[in-house]
């Protein structure tokens, strides 16, 4: 097939200079030259001239490559297979490698990118190797394309023979299809913000902060964040029947290794990361598993594939994965977020509020609906305008903001702006709520170039105490969520929720958070939970007093009134009292609630004054290490570790009881007191003996209706969605440092 140009060369435009490619440029050191080709029959004299013309001419373009597939490839194993992969070339630089295609030698890769052309006469080196894991990777052949055959703007199917330097057998072909673009010819002003790996801009009015964004948005265009929770089934490597494994990731030029895990088949990483996407990179996310060998090379276990434009963006995926050939299964947790462009759904220059839609979702969560789809209990809509007043994270005085939200194990992020400590990220996300009881955390960081990222604020908003439609500075607290940091965060909220599956979603388990801050023994935290064990048990030994104070007659009139009410409950008690006398507390304390309520003042942070111990912590435990008996420093640490957690579940619990009775959330208080009503009804007219054979029956045979049943109590899970008092510190709002020019700043000065 020969491959002619037809068009004028006079027309071309000689362009800038452009960038050249971040991270995908490499030397390829460890292929040597073995492997040459041409394009098939395009011996044509008038090339050239051809190329004499665009030497002279030395315009810039891009090509668009779409490779499709190979066929009738050379045999690089000892199966009677090869594992084909592609690698494109101009010099020694490699400019694009493809994914591979295992066991396979009629490949299908189907992958399109671009390639930028400096000089056009110089060739495009396609190289095909077969993917070794224990070797070099062996060549299967190559090909030459001639960049001057092929035609502007026009896509142009090419079938390349592959040959080998010295070597005369027939080692198959490639289909690609290609066109040529002159870089001139690219439409600068499409009003998209998108970022683009080769593009500039040309707009003379841009100042030097946008231009500098622009450069920095070149090199990626949105964010792959990955929690790699764990594996199950994989195959065992070593003489013990186990193996050690850690799970490699590749995406494009981005990698990222695990840890590795001894001796188990079901290991448990938990471990999160960001890959970068690049927007002229494949979409393909390479995992492989291998067992990590102290002496040898390590053993490949399995691997994966994952199309990533095949995932919504904006959403987090969980994702059991299997391996290839039955060598077990991955499970993470996936997100493509970050995203730049304001044709991006998520961004608000494409939100319009639509009733209709609203009325829908309205609908999907009426009370008609409670017994339907009974894991979706509500759907939360969050606009992310903008920030004020930032901490200043790098050396000029700025920082390079972005913005995370977490619900539970759910995570999305805003993308990042750059050199500005008042960010306008005007994103809008929605979340599947799968109990409302949940916490929506919103963390801003601070971007640095080497992938680190730099604490800047955070809040804690549960999502009962959201105000539906009300746009609203929140302050940005440190990392435990308690004091007041620099910074504040612009939201508007919409939460809508089925109430009747949001109760039948209490008494059952909570979903528990994958990623949790490390748990570390510090004397000030130890300090604390004694304390607030020791006002738990001050609280069960003034009662023991107060009884035995009534038995010892110290104070007549009382212990005459205590007999009195002893005797008269004691003749006429029946069980439904009992619930009624808890009802009467929660009456007694809403009474209390709403009269204090309207008395309390606005929490700001001196009421929780810092405690310099807990500042100094982190540094200390890293002196402490350094210690010569850093064994034995560790055992003692890992047993203080657990008395101090063993008292905070202590705590927390009899604060979570007395929180429920002190009307801390409204909701999970009127749910209680629906409850005991019910249980009032029920054991007034049921007699207890049938009450505890149901309860029987059900215990023992539930084991046998529900196979996958979880175990659960009921009372506990329930007492799990009340806050600690730590927790409503958390959750506690403080006062914004509202910008001047806002209208709530000018409502308060007026």
């Amino acid at each position: 097939m020969s491959v002619y140009t037809s068009w004028s060369y006079s027309s071309i435009q000689t362009t800038t200079s452009y960038d050249s490619l971040v991270d995908t440029q490499q030397t390829d050191s460890d292929e040597g030259n073995t492997d040459e080709g041409s394009l098939l029959d395009s011996d044509d004299p008038s090339v050239h001239s051809v190329s004499q013309q665009l030497s002279q001419s030395r315009s810039f373009f891009h090509i668009n490559i779409h490779l499709k597939e190979g066929r009738d490839l050379v045999i690089r194993d000892s199966c009677g297979t090869s594992d084909p992969y592609v690698k494109f070339k101009i010099g020694n630089k490699v400019l694009y490698k493809s994914r591979t295609v295992f066991k396979n030698l009629n490949p299908k890769w189907d992958e399109r990118f671009s390639i930028p052309v400096e000089d056009i006469t110089k060739p495009i080196n396609i190289k095909v190797f077969d993917y070794d894991r224990a070797w070099n990777d062996d060549p299967m052949g190559g090909v030459d394309l001639d960049i001057t055959t092929l035609e502007v703007n026009k896509e142009t199917d090419l079938k390349l023979l592959l040959t080998e330097r010295g070597n005369s057998e027939y080692m198959g072909y490639l289909l690609l299809a290609c066109s040529l673009v002159p870089k001139s010819q690219e439409p600068k002003e499409q009003g998209s913000k998108k970022s683009s790996l080769f593009r500039k801009s040309t707009r003379s009015t841009d100042s030097a902060s946008t231009i500098s964004k622009k450069i920095k948005m070149q090199l990626w265009n949105s964010v792959v964040n990955i929690v790699l929770v764990e594996g199950s089934n994989l195959v065992a490597m070593d003489d013990n029947g186990l193996s050690d494994p850690y799970v490699k990731f590749k995406l494009g030029t981005e990698k990222y290794r695990s840890k590795v895990k001894s001796k188990t088949l079901n290991p448990s990483w938990l471990e999160q990361f960001d890959l970068r996407l690049f927007d002229e990179q494949s979409s393909q996310l390479e995992i492989s598993v291998y067992d990590h060998d102290t002496r040898g090379k390590d053993d490949f276990m399995g691997r994966a594939v994952i199309d990533l434009s095949k995932l919504e963006k904006e959403k987090t995926h969980t994702i059991v994965q299997p391996l290839e050939d039955g060598a077990g299964t991955v499970k993470l947790l996936l997100t493509i977020s970050g995203t730049y462009g304001v044709e991006m759904a998520s961004d608000l220059s494409n939100y319009t509020p639509n009733a209709i839609n609203k009325d829908s979702i309205v609908n999907n969560y009426s009370l008609l609906n409670s017994f339907r789809n009974i894991n979706d209990i509500g759907h939360l809509e969050v606009k992310v305008f903008r920030a004020h007043g930032l901490q200043a994270a790098d050396f000029g005085g700025l920082s390079d903001p972005f913005c995370v939200l977490e619900l539970v194990n759910d995570r999305v992020q805003t993308q990042t702006e750059y050199k500005t400590l008042n960010p306008e990220w005007s994103k809008v996300f929605t979340f599947h709520v799968r109990d409302i009881h949940s916490v929506l955390e919103i963390t801003v960081y601070d971007e640095d170039r080497n992938k680190k990222i730099e604490f800047l604020g955070k809040v804690a908003i549960p999502l009962l105490k959201i105000r539906n439609g009300e746009r609203r500075w929140y302050a940005l607290k440190d990392r435990k969520i308690i004091h007041k940091t620099k910074g504040a965060i612009l939201l508007e909220m919409d939460f809508i929720y089925n109430h009747v599956k949001a109760a039948i979603r209490t008494i059952n388990p909570r979903e528990e958070k994958l990623m949790l801050p490390e748990s570390k023994f510090k004397i000030s935290i130890m300090k604390q939970n004694i304390n607030r064990v020791s006002q738990l048990i001050g609280v069960f030994m003034e009662t023991g007093r107060f009884i035995q104070s009534c038995f010892d007659w110290q104070y007549p009139p009382r212990t005459i009134i205590a007999f009195i009410v002893y005797l008269v409950i004691v003749w006429n008690f029946e069980l439904y009292m009992l619930p009624i006398s808890l009802l009467l507390i929660f009456l007694k304390n809403l009474i209390v609630a709403q009269i204090v309520g309207s008395f309390r003042k606005e929490p700001v942070e001196d009421d929780y004054p810092a405690d310099e111990e807990e500042d100094d912590d982190e540094e200390k435990d890293r002196q402490e290490e350094k210690k010569s008996i850093v064994d034995r420093y560790h055992a003692i640490q890992e047993i203080c570790l657990q008395v101090q957690q063993g008292l905070d579940t202590v705590a927390c619990l009899g604060e979570r009881v007395k929180n429920t009775f002190n009307w801390s959330v409204p909701w999970l208080s009127s749910l209680a007191i629906i409850a005991l009503s019910v249980g009032i009804i029920i054991l007034y007219y049921i007699p207890l003996r049938y009450l505890l054979l149901a309860w029987g029956i059900n215990k023992f045979t539930k084991k046998l209706r529900k196979p996958n049943a979880i175990s659960n109590n009921e009372l506990l899970d329930f007492l799990s969605r009340v806050p600690s008092d730590n927790e409503l510190i958390q959750y506690r709002e403080l006062r914004p440092d509202i910008p001047a020019n806002t209208p709530s700043a000018k409502k308060k000065r007026s």
